[in-house]
C-alpha cells in the first residue's frame, strides 16, 4: 500500500512508520519536524517537511491511506498557544479530508483522544457517552471527530480514541504518566504523585501501532469511532507498580488536575483486536533503555519544552 503518514517522525509516527516500512508498504511522511527526524533512510520512505496546515502542500495522490497523528498534542502545549492548536488540530484537519476525498484516498484513519471524555465517574466509559472536553486541546479533538465525521459516506473512515501510551520510541515522550513517573524514580528515586486518585486508560506502544496496523488491514469494513485503551489504573498504582522494578519513595501532592476517566474498548474488541502487552512492559521499557543509554532525560522528551523554545522564536 502507498499510505501516508501526518506526524510520522513523532512519538508514536516514528514506530508507526518503521513498523509499516518493516511490513514492505511504501510510506510518505509530512511532519513539521519541530522535535527531530529519528527514522532511518529507506527505500520506500519519502519524508518531507512541512506544516499541515498548508494543505494544498500535502500529497495525496496515489495514496490508499492517511493515517493522521499530527497534532499539537496535549493540554499544556494547547493552551500555550491557543489559536495554533485550533488552526492545527481542527481547521488543518478539515483541509486534509477534503483533499484525501479529492484525490480519492480510500481511507482516513484520525488518532484523536480518550480525553474527550473529560471527568467521568461512570465504570465503562464506551463510544456512546458525551463528551465533555476540558482543555482546547480536548476540544480540539471532539470537533475533529465530528468535522470528519460528516464526511463519512464519501471516504471510509475510523477515528480512534487512544488511551495514554506507553513504550519506548527514538523519538521519545517522557511527559506521559507511566514513562514520566518511571523516569523520576530512575533518575531521583522518589517519585512525586499529584493527587494520585485519578484513573487514566493505559496503552502500550505496541499495541497503539497494532490498533493502526488492524484497521488499515480492515479497510471500510469497520469505521467510526473505537476507544483503544487497555489498562484502567489510578496515577498511584502506576507509582506502586513502578516500586516494585526501582526503589523509590512515593510523594504525594496536591493536584488541580481533576481529569479521570476509563475507557472501555469492548467495540474494538468486537472488531477483531487483541491487545499483547501491559503498562508493566511499558515501565520496563524505560528502564532498559534508560540503562543501556538508549535513552536521556532531556528537553526534547518533552513537548511543552519545545513549544515554549518554537514559540520564543516567533
Amino acid at each position: 500500500m502507498n499510505i501516508l503518514v501526518l506526524g510520522g517522525c513523532g512519538y508514536v509516527g516514528t514506530v508507526l512508520t518503521n513498523t509499516l516500512l518493516d511490513k514492505g508498504h511504501h510510506v510518505t511522511v509530512v511532519d513539521i519536524l519541530w522535535f527531530g527526524n529519528y527514522l532511518h533512510e529507506n527505500k520506500n520512505l519519502t519524508v518531507i517537511k512541512e506544516d499541515i496546515r498548508n494543505t494544498d502542500n500535502i500529497p495525496m495522490n496515489g495514496m490508499d491511506a492517511v493515517i493522521h497523528l499530527a497534532n499539537i498534542a496535549n493540554d499544556p502545549c494547547g493552551e500555550l498557544d491557543s489559536k495554533l492548536a485550533w488552526e492545527v488540530n481542527a481547521l488543518a484537519t478539515m483541509g486534509l479530508i477534503e483533499r484525501a476525498i479529492k484525490h480519492k484516498v480510500k481511507q482516513f484513519i484520525y488518532a484523536s483522544s480518550g480525553s474527550v471524555y473529560g471527568v467521568k465517574e461512570e465504570e465503562q466509559v464506551t463510544e456512546d457517552l458525551s463528551l465533555l472536553p476540558i482543555s482546547d486541546y480536548n476540544k480540539t479533538k471532539m470537533v475533529s471527530e465530528r468535522v470528519l465525521l460528516s464526511y463519512k459516506d464519501h471516504i471510509a473512515l475510523q477515528c480512534i480514541r487512544p488511551a495514554t501510551v506507553c513504550g519506548y520510541s527514538p523519538r521519545m515522550r517522557l511527559d506521559l504518566s507511566v514513562s514520566m513517573l518511571t523516569m523520576l524514580a530512575l533518575k531521583n528515586g522518589r517519585i512525586t504523585v499529584f493527587g494520585g486518585e485519578q484513573v487514566r486508560p493505559n496503552i502500550h506502544m505496541n499495541d497503539m501501532i497494532g490498533v493502526y496496523l488492524h484497521f488499515l488491514k480492515l479497510g471500510d469494513k469497520a469505521q467510526g469511532i473505537y476507544n483503544a485503551g487497555f489498562e484502567n489504573m489510578s496515577i498511584m498504582d502506576i507509582a506502586k507498580k513502578i516500586t516494585k522494578f526501582v526503589p523509590a519513595e512515593i510523594v504525594v501532592s496536591e493536584s488541580n488536575d481533576p481529569r479521570s476517566y476509563r475507557l472501555n474498548s469492548d467495540k474494538l474488541f468486537s472488531a477483531g483486536f487483541k491487545p499483547s502487552n501491559c503498562v508493566v512492559d511499558g515501565i520496563q521499557d524505560v528502564i532498559e533503555a534508560f540503562s543501556s543509554g538508549k535513552l536521556k532525560d532531556d528537553d526534547n522528551c518533552y513537548n511543552i519544552r519545545v513549544m515554549k523554545k518554537i514559540t520564543n522564536l516567533k
